[in-house]
């Protein structure tokens, strides 16, 4: 008899809010926004008082500022922020054997089994009230067979008791009362699409035949009519810190050019940070690498706040290169390396981004994803000549060649 899983989903609430709250409890009970305080800055994130006047994260600030006058506005200190994850990273990883994070402020946890010894939901409340206790933020579960409902039980529970269980059983009419956009993965365009349809709660996508949503939304379809009846799947992936990508550059000429090898770096971060955003992934770590003529080689590397922007990551990389850079010596090869990775979006960026600059990113990327990562790429990396070998940056890929055109 095969044993039902048990998934449990933790949520840090408000996180960035509550980290600002341990520093200044004069904030508590205050409408907050995090972000850059400008017209063209948006809102990383919001606290409760602030979203009951309608503000939202990823909000452009002007309108947030619109809705919430009195708000108190906070740039945000993205490394404080990653000190607090990594706080809580390190108590559940002290109690519980499997987990995920799979963002700065969310993480799964697998306690399958765990009710012939201790009982899974006792033993997620007191996870819950240990991360409470040992870092001081304020957190919600939900638990159920699954990531899905998991995910979607938790954000029920904010509006509770912080904690949720589905029964097993029950996950298909615990969904069918709610709105299609609770379903994670649902965005903008899709409940858009599924509404022109007369699709608005959950129940009526459950009712769609899935063969209809696979011709509607392609592959995509099955996936999302599976997680509206309740069915998902995916494993739990166990969390390693020190995952990373990587790409290096052996030149078929020892150089010297320090323009050629500007470029260089500058194309090979921007071809990681795409591959980041394109995994849904952040990186808060980076180095570059460097090799010279006889075989000497040197990495730096420097711990930033979670990120996947190139206008954060690459006066990183060349602060990197100029500390390494022996002006006297030819250079064989040169590399970048992101790591200490996590999965998430665009959230932790949103403290320097302006829409401009995350609509410009949204757009490039969809080129990207079409034509090629190298079409559309800054011009201080048009002139690195892919002549010669660049790793591929993720596992097990064989090196592959790049070459730029020019129209």
């Amino acid at each position: 008899m095969t044993m039902e899983r048990t998934i449990l989903h933790l949520d840090l609430n408000t996180f960035f809010v509550s980290v600002e709250r341990l520093h200044e409890p004069r904030l508590i009970g205050l409408p907050v926004l995090i972000g850059a305080d400008s017209d063209r800055g948006v809102v990383a994130s919001c606290s409760y008082e602030a979203r009951a006047f309608g503000v939202r994260s990823a909000m452009p600030m002007r309108m947030a500022k619109q809705l919430c006058p009195e708000a108190i506005i906070i740039r945000g200190d993205s490394g404080a922020y990653l000190k607090k994850s990594d706080e809580v990273t390190d108590v559940i990883r002290e109690h519980m054997p499997m987990f995920e994070k799979s963002s700065v402020d969310e993480f799964y946890v697998d306690l399958t089994g765990t009710d012939r010894f201790h009982g899974s939901w006792k033993l997620a409340n007191e996870l819950r009230h240990r991360i409470a206790h040992e870092t001081g933020l304020p957190n919600s579960i939900g638990l159920s067979i699954n990531k899905t409902v998991s995910k979607v039980a938790t954000g029920e529970a904010k509006h509770g008791k912080g904690a949720l269980q589905v029964p097993y059983g029950t996950e298909k009419p615990f969904l069918a009362p709610m709105p299609i956009e609770r379903i994670p993965g649902v965005g903008e365009k899709t409940a858009h699409l599924l509404r022109s349809m007369g699709v608005s709660k959950i129940h009526a996508l459950q009712e769609v035949p899935i063969d209809l949503m696979q011709r509607i939304l392609g592959e995509h379809g099955p996936v999302l009519w599976r997680k509206a009846n309740g069915i998902d799947n995916s494993p739990v992936i166990a969390w390693h810190e020190r995952k990373n990508i990587s790409t290096e550059r052996t030149f078929e000429r020892d150089t010297i050019d320090v323009v050629k090898l500007r470029g260089m770096l500058t194309a090979m971060a921007e071809s990681l940070a795409f591959q980041l955003r394109k995994g849904a992934k952040l990186t808060s770590c980076v180095a570059v690498k460097i090799r010279y003529a006889d075989m000497n080689t040197h990495t730096r590397q420097l711990r930033i706040g979670y990120t996947a922007c190139d206008h954060i990551i690459l006066p990183v990389v060349h602060d990197l290169f100029r500390a390494l850079y022996d002006r006297r010596q030819r250079i064989r090869l040169i590399g970048v390396r992101f790591s200490h990775m996590v999965g998430g979006g665009h959230q932790m960026d949103a403290f320097t981004d302006t829409e401009e600059a995350m609509a410009l990113y949204q757009a490039m990327d969809r080129i990207r994803k079409r034509f090629g990562d190298r079409t559309v790429m800054r011009a201080a990396g048009m002139d690195a000549q892919s002549i010669g070998r660049m790793d591929n940056p993720f596992d097990g890929q064989a090196p592959v060649l790049l070459a730029n055109r020019r129209s």
